[in-house]
Parts: C-alpha cells; sequence; structure tokens
C-alpha cells in the first residue's frame, strides 16, 4: 500500500513539473512577443546573421517569425464586421484594424460609405507612407478610385496579377485600352503603357470635375501568390525605380496584392529598409515587420515572404546590383509613361561597403 501511495505521489510530481514546463514555455513564448519588438543587426554583420539564420534548415527564420504570429491580433476590426461592409472584404480573416484603416469621405444615406479594406502604414519617411490595401472587388472598384482621389495617392503598386491559377485575385479596376471610363464620379484614362519582362508601368489621368491628377501605375507580374519572387536581382530594381519617382511631399503609395498583406508587406518592408539602410549602420527587419503588423494584420504573410526580404538586402549590400548591371548594362527602355523620356536604371556605388543608390536619368528623345 506505501508503494502505492508513493507511485501515485511520483505520478502527480511528475505530471506537476510537466505542468511547469507547459506553463514555463508558453510564458517564454508570450514575454518574446511583448517585449522583442526590435532584433537589428549590423549591417558589418548582416550576411554572418543570413547564414546563420538559414543553418539547420532555417530553423532560426521559423523560430523568429514565429514570435511575430500574434503581433497585433488583439486590436478591434468592428468597422470590418458590420453587415453593411462584410461584403467588401475579399477574404473574411483579412480585416482592417479600426485604429489605422483608410477612411473614405462618407457618402449621404449609405451605411459603410467611408469603409473600404485598407490600412495606413508607416514608412520611413512618414507615419502615413503607404496604404497597404486589398486588390479591389468588382463591388469595391469605384471606392477604390475614391480612395486614390481622396487620399491623393501619388502612385499604385500592384503586385498580383488579376487572374492566378484560374482565381481572380483582383478585378481588372482601369481601363483596358484607351478610352476613358468612368468609376463613380471620376473619370480615368490610360495614357500610356511600357511592358518589360517583370513588370509594366502605365500612366493614368484621373478627373473630377475640372480637375485632374495623373497617376503612375506600377505592376509587378511574376510574384506568385503566398510565395517570394524567384529572383531578387528583379524585384530589387523594381523598388528602386518606385522609389526614385516618389515626391516625399506627395502623397501616399497605394500598395496592393490580392489579400493585401503578403506581397504588399514584403514590398512595403523592403522599400522601408532599403533607404534606412543608405543612412544607417543596422537592419531592422523584425521591428519593421512587427510596426507594419500593428497596423494591418499577417503582414509578410509566409515565412519564404520574411526569408526573402533578407535574402534582398543581403543582395543589396554584398554588391549584387553591380553584377545585375555588369551582366544587363542600364536597364532602359523608352517608356511613354513618362512622356517624352527614356528611363534609365544606373546602379551606382557610393561608398566602400557597396550600399546602392539609382541613379534615375531622363534623356529628351525626339
Amino acid at each position: 500500500m506505501a508503494n502505492g501511495d508513493s507511485e501515485i505521489r511520483v505520478g502527480c510530481l511528475q505530471c506537476l513539473a510537466y505542468c511547469f514546463v507547459l506553463v514555463f514555455l508558453y510564458l517564454r513564448c508570450w514575454f518574446n512577443i511583448v517585449l522583442s519588438r526590435s532584433k537589428p543587426v549590423k549591417k558589418v554583420d548582416f550576411v554572418q546573421h543570413v547564414a546563420s539564420m538559414a543553418a539547420d534548415s532555417e530553423f532560426k527564420y521559423s523560430e523568429e517569425y514565429e514570435e511575430l504570429s500574434l503581433v497585433g491580433k488583439d486590436q478591434p476590426k468592428e468597422a470590418s464586421d458590420l453587415p453593411c461592409n462584410r461584403s467588401k472584404n475579399r477574404f473574411i480573416n483579412i480585416l482592417p484594424y479600426d485604429h489605422s484603416r483608410v477612411k473614405l469621405l462618407p457618402i449621404d444615406d449609405e451605411d459603410g460609405g467611408d469603409y473600404i479594406n485598407a490600412n495606413w502604414i508607416p514608412g520611413y519617411n512618414s507615419r502615413r507612407e503607404y496604404i497597404a490595401s486589398q486588390g479591389p472587388l468588382p463591388s469595391t472598384r469605384d471606392d477604390h478610385w475614391r480612395m486614390i482621389w481622396e487620399c491623393n495617392c501619388q502612385c499604385i503598386v500592384m503586385l498580383t496579377k488579376c487572374v492566378e491559377a484560374a482565381r481572380q485575385r483582383c478585378d481588372h479596376y482601369w481601363p483596358i485600352d484607351s478610352e476613358a471610363i468612368y468609376y463613380g464620379d471620376l473619370q480615368v484614362q490610360i495614357l500610356n503603357e511600357t511592358k518589360s519582362t517583370d513588370w509594366s508601368i502605365s500612366e493614368f489621368i484621373i478627373s473630377k470635375g475640372d480637375q485632374s491628377r495623373r497617376l503612375k501605375h506600377f505592376h509587378y507580374h511574376s510574384w506568385p501568390d503566398m510565395k517570394a519572387p524567384n529572383k531578387t536581382g528583379s524585384i530589387v530594381p523594381f523598388v528602386r525605380l518606385i522609389r526614385a519617382k516618389v515626391q516625399l511631399d506627395g502623397g501616399p503609395l497605394l500598395v496592393h496584392c490580392s489579400a493585401g498583406v503578403g506581397r504588399t508587406g514584403t514590398f512595403i518592408a523592403l522599400d522601408h529598409l532599403m533607404q534606412h539602410i543608405e543612412e544607417h549602420d543596422d537592419i531592422d527587419i523584425y521591428g519593421t515587420v512587427y510596426q507594419m503588423r500593428k497596423h494591418r494584420c499577417m503582414m509578410v504573410q509566409t515565412e519564404s515572404q520574411y526569408i526573402f526580404i533578407h535574402k534582398c538586402l543581403e543582395f543589396v549590400l554584398e554588391g549584387g546590383e553591380d553584377d545585375e548591371y555588369a551582366n544587363t548594362g542600364a536597364i532602359g527602355t523608352e517608356n511613354r509613361a513618362f512622356e517624352g523620356e527614356i528611363l534609365l536604371l544606373l546602379f551606382c556605388a557610393t561608398d566602400a561597403s557597396h550600399q546602392k543608390v539609382v541613379s534615375v536619368v531622363y534623356a529628351s528623345y525626339e
């Protein structure tokens, strides 16, 4: 009998110890999520850091990315769940947080007239540098253009095809030819389009009454859904191209894919960090994604996209743009979207650590 009691006590102690271990692991994970808001790495150590992260089947990437899984998820999303707004969401699990959602000007007698599935995202230069948006639905096409007009967006960055894997990923929300089309009370006309292997550039003119604005549309069409692009040497110059055309005192960049979180978050993180490393000695990919996820859920949606950001920045710091330039020369094409200009992208070394910037040279043509 004594032996039986002893075995029971031992069993209870083992169960208790097991429970303590589980609680400890849970609390450690929770504290990591709460306390780890920034993990900067020195630029001089970054290549070695990437190699370390990739060791053991990329275990450290998995561990670090998992720490981001709950960031921001406790924030309210009440507007998205109103009956009048539910049909405006492409995916039921990708909803904008109330505190950072883009609010349209209300429409008289229309419930939910201020709602669109989009969030303001802070950037390197301002707290409202980007708008991250889902790809418009046919039913939200007019709202999409209304947001562009009301927020004075200076360009659109589109990172999805309209149809992928035989599924509709985004409405073709712009005119298909030079004929002007009305979207609500906004008239949109495409002026020109230039295509390259991985992307196309178009220019639109948007009019409302007697007011008109020009808007550039940058469409990267070689990026598969839920994945990373096949090559860093294509997306990096695409990011450079857009940043070279952005006016710092202009309106926000509207960035969208299908859900507006995966490819969208990856592009915004790259644009932010590629500016940061030109003026600072550290790189904080984790902290950048952390801050984005406080403003829109699931930004940088997959671990492969998180790894891709690291690889792109390694490509930049290791002089990959020099190699790309040596293989292809200046990336240049006559581009009618820039009216009377030839656009040349020239990668130029700016210091001994192989930081790169892009010089955009415009040469008039006859």
